[in-house]
């Protein structure tokens, strides 16, 4: 029986212990996607206790403690940080097999140097220790991602940012590049025309320029795409249900716009129209500066009526979705190719169904100017666990070149997240040693070495130009 988390956890041969240990484990990280918060990084953040770095914000944990009986007030309510923290430990012991458990006990190792097993018993002795190092220098925000050996991140932002925060650790001369992502979501989003029109005059007083017609709008979109790039943002961003790709006329577009910036209302094929001349339209942005564009698809949000109207949404209440993906994806991309204006792209994929979808799908528009133009990302949200993984970079074998991948991301709300890298490199490494055992693949550890190189941090690194 081998120990709970010992140094080979997951590791289940000898030739994936030498791959991770020897290759894989000391790479460093760039981390293209999270949602961390540059404001915190800019004033280099003191959290006072474990409860405020680690369950504020986590909905990962918030539905697991739901699903345990935890009432509200405990989890997102007024109870102290203390009493939330104690339970949590209570559930801990509950989500074994759920990647929770796994991550749970890698975090507290890796920041705080805890092997105890959290759970009622424990949680009192654990969150006075970890809270107790929180407070000291050592543990501030920048320390805690120099300790995971972070290069690189990419927070979320909207167009509307003024990345004060982001210039402010850039002139800090903070050795982590800490740059921006364009998420321009609210530009396309009009099923609600109300908050639209909202966003629209948002847009306007930031650019200090009054939007009046649909050109306004591109213009002014552009100017934050301008600025974003001059302060180092190199990756756009869109979370959707799925990718729209409907027919329509730049006339047809401008006439939708003045509809909707009169306030009145549109139907569901001009909102769909809509949608699809901004995508095209960011895309056309993201290829002139030779940015990257990532798609996040397929996520079901906001589910629960009654407790979004009292939390809000990114509390716990989004699921899997079952929308149909291929059809209007390749119309997308064979639109942008068709004109050779396709960027850089990465797809990823929330229905385990989809995998083989995503990863053939890439291979279409693959045209030899760029290694690994077009990527099928990592196994996310719902996905970024053992199994999801483990089906990800299969999927991505059978379909595609593995060797070009540019691996994981946290996408993560919280500082204690990074481990994520690692526990994807432990299930990369272990992937190739089980076939190098089996006689699948030979056992030639310097390339393969490189290649758990590449994919852990060489390959983003190339990839995105960052550095």
């Amino acid at each position: 029986m081998k120990a709970f988390l010992n140094e080979d956890f997951l590791l289940q041969s000898g030739t994936a212990q030498a791959l991770y240990h020897q290759y894989a484990a000391s790479m460093p990280i760039i981390d293209y996607h999270n949602h961390l918060v540059p404001k915190q990084i800019a004033e280099d953040k003191q959290f006072e206790n474990i409860t405020q770095i680690w369950l504020y914000g986590d909905h990962y944990k918030w539905r697991a403690m739901r699903a345990h009986g935890v009432d509200e007030k405990y989890i997102t309510g007024n109870a102290s940080d203390e009493e939330k923290f104690m339970k949590w430990a209570e559930t801990v012991p509950y989500t074994m097999r759920n990647p929770l458990y796994h991550w749970t006990h890698l975090e507290l190792q890796r920041y705080f140097g805890v092997t105890e097993l959290l759970n009622a018993e424990s949680g009192k002795r654990i969150y006075d220790h970890c809270s107790a190092l929180l407070k000291t220098k050592e543990y501030s925000v920048r320390n805690l991602l120099r300790k995971m050996n972070v290069r690189v991140l990419c927070t979320t932002d909207d167009p509307i940012d003024n990345l004060a925060y982001h210039q402010a650790i850039a002139a800090s001369g903070f050795e982590i590049k800490v740059l921006p992502t364009f998420r321009p979501d609210k530009a396309m989003a009009v099923d609600d025309e109300l908050s639209f029109i909202e966003y629209v005059n948002a847009l306007s007083d930031v650019n200090g320029k009054t939007i009046q017609n649909l050109q306004d709008f591109k213009d002014a979109i552009k100017d934050r795409h301008d600025f974003f790039h001059s302060v180092g943002c190199r990756l756009s961003d869109h979370g959707l249900e799925h990718i729209y790709a409907e027919d329509y006329t730049e006339e047809e577009i401008a006439h939708i716009f003045s509809r909707l910036l009169s306030g009145k209302m549109v139907n569901k094929n001009e909102k769909w129209q809509f949608k699809s001349a901004m995508l095209v339209y960011f895309a056309h942005l993201d290829h002139s500066k030779g940015w990257t564009q990532q798609f996040h698809l397929g996520a079901l949000r906001n589910n629960n009526n009654r407790l979004l109207s009292s939390l809000g949404p990114d509390t716990g209440f989004d699921s899997i979705g079952d929308f149909e993906q291929a059809k209007s994806l390749s119309k997308f991309l064979n639109t942008l190719d068709s004109t050779n204006q396709l960027a850089k792209t990465i797809l990823y994929n929330l229905n385990p169904r989809d995998n083989e979808l995503f990863a053939t799908m890439t291979g279409n528009f693959q045209d030899g100017t760029i290694v690994g133009k077009i990527q099928f990302g990592s196994g996310w949200w719902f996905l970024d666990q053992k199994d999801g993984m483990e089906k990800q970079i299969n999927a991505l074998s059978n379909m595609g070149v593995l060797s070009h991948f540019v691996g994981m991301l946290t996408d993560s709300r919280s500082f204690l997240s990074f481990p994520r890298h690692e526990y994807f490199r432990r299930i990369l490494c272990n992937l190739i040693g089980q076939d190098v055992e089996n006689g699948e693949l030979p056992a030639d550890m310097p390339w393969l070495g490189k290649l758990v190189q590449d994919i852990s941090y060489k390959n983003a690194s190339q990839f995105f130009n960052f550095e």
